[in-house]
């Protein structure tokens, strides 16, 4: 007879009351605005706040950008590196690791200094280019988590026989990467799409140095400023999170062609058909 496996599941229960407990209390206080009831009234709080809508929209356009940005910037330079520079391969696994070195306190001074005012590449005298600092600093910072989700992913693959296929076919290097590379790793960039945007959305340092509207220092004012709309906002950050994650998931294995709704299209092809005859 198989016997029941008392530990594993001992361990799964645990772990899950571990997170899952923390989150239910959580909840459960944001529901106490008002007194003697519970209630949504500090969510319909939340979404009534221009603020909070803009802060939000804000930090998740940043974090696009940073996973648009670290995914062309990575993904080219894991490709090169195990393709024709396998000796340079240790220099640039310490370069990825240094983000999570040096504090992001210091990186963000450093911006400061070097980009500051009087610089020849000044990116402090405006929002806009204010704007774009902080998504570069998003870069730095999901770094390490892009590095090595993409490294692992290309380690999976055969990449000289991929190549050499493709160069057969007469294909350029840059398409090689576009059409072959990166559908190949689909599954690792969003990997290290996951982690760019749990870090962005959550990211308080360089936002605040830097005067940014993002979510980061919103949430951390809300909570020196209330108690029950920081409960809530941390709960619809936790959900807005997941759903991007799972949206994430289902557009990035998707199979080429693919319908999002299979069986409603289905459907109704086969009234058309049977219209027709």
């Amino acid at each position: 007879m198989t016997r029941w496996p008392l530990l594993s599941w001992s361990i799964v229960l645990l772990a899950a009351g571990y997170f899952l407990l923390p989150l239910y209390a959580t909840f459960q206080f944001s529901l106490g605005m008002q007194r003697g009831e519970l209630s949504f009234a500090a969510y319909h709080w939340l979404f009534g706040s221009d603020r909070f809508l803009d802060s939000l929209s804000y930090s998740a356009v940043a974090s696009l950008l940073a996973i648009l940005a670290g995914t062309l910037l990575v993904v080219p330079t894991v490709y090169w590196v195990r393709l024709k520079l396998p000796q340079a391969r240790g220099v640039v696994e310490f370069a990825s690791l240094l983000p999570l070195i040096i504090p992001p306190i210091v990186v963000v001074f450093g911006y400061m200094r070097l980009y500051g005012d009087g610089s020849w590449l000044s990116l402090t005298t405006s929002d806009g280019r204010l704007d774009l600092l902080l998504v570069i600093g998003y870069v730095v910072l999901a770094l390490p988590y892009m590095f090595r989700a993409v490294d692992t992913g290309m380690a999976a693959i055969d990449i000289v026989t991929l190549t050499e296929a493709a160069e057969s076919l007469g294909a350029s290097r840059w398409r090689i990467v576009v059409s072959v590379i990166f559908p190949n790793v689909r599954s690792a960039i969003v990997a290290g799409a996951f982690l760019t945007l749990s870090i962005s959305l959550g990211e308080f340092v360089m936002a605040s140095l830097l005067s940014r509207p993002a979510f980061g220092p919103y949430l951390v004012q809300m909570g020196q400023d209330y108690a029950y709309q920081p409960a809530a906002l941390a709960i619809l950050a936790f959900v807005i999170t997941w759903v991007c994650m799972a949206l994430m998931q289902f557009f990035a294995l998707r199979k080429p062609g693919q319908r999002v709704l299979p069986r409603l299209w289905a459907g109704r092809a086969t009234k058309k058909e049977r219209e027709v005859s």
